[in-house]
């Protein structure tokens, strides 16, 4: 076995629970913050997964709810997904068939480039790095399946 893990289905593999940790750092400032909660992906009416994910998030000591929606709709190729905010608007697409993906999501002057990576069949973890004029911040997410 290599460093990733393919998944022959994304939406196959992403379905149920998982336990979510997931730090933040803003380069600029060095300022640091953490989430820690769940995400489920359960089925959505016309086939994929709605993604429901919420916790805690921790922004230099001060801690308050949080909680964010995404869709996760059949891709164009077997086994991919496209990636929608939950009004609908694309975020990006998603292809782990190699067990990595890269994928760029511009948003007004900032870039987002997120990298994907699945360890094994109960962990995978995101890492997104958002650069424009007024933000450099590193998300790692790691995803751990609950039993």
């Amino acid at each position: 076995m290599g460093e990733f893990w393919p998944v022959p289905d994304v939406l196959a593999y992403l379905a149920g629970s998982w336990r979510v940790r997931r730090s933040v750092r803003d380069l600029a400032s060095g300022a640091d913050g953490r989430f820690a909660g769940t995400t489920t992906f359960g089925p959505l009416d016309g086939g994929g997964l709605l993604h429901r994910e919420s916790g805690i998030f921790t922004w230099q000591g001060v801690s308050r709810p949080a909680e964010r929606a995404l869709r996760y709709l059949p891709g164009s190729s077997p086994g991919t997904a496209d990636v929608c905010f939950a009004d609908g608007r694309p975020f990006h697409d998603l292809d782990l068939t190699s067990g990595r993906h890269v994928a760029d999501h511009p948003c007004a002057a900032d870039l987002y480039r997120g990298e994907f990576t699945v360890r094994d069949g109960d962990h995978w973890r995101t890492v997104w790095r958002v650069g424009g004029p007024a933000k450099d911040l590193v998300l790692t997410t790691d995803y751990v399946r609950e039993s």
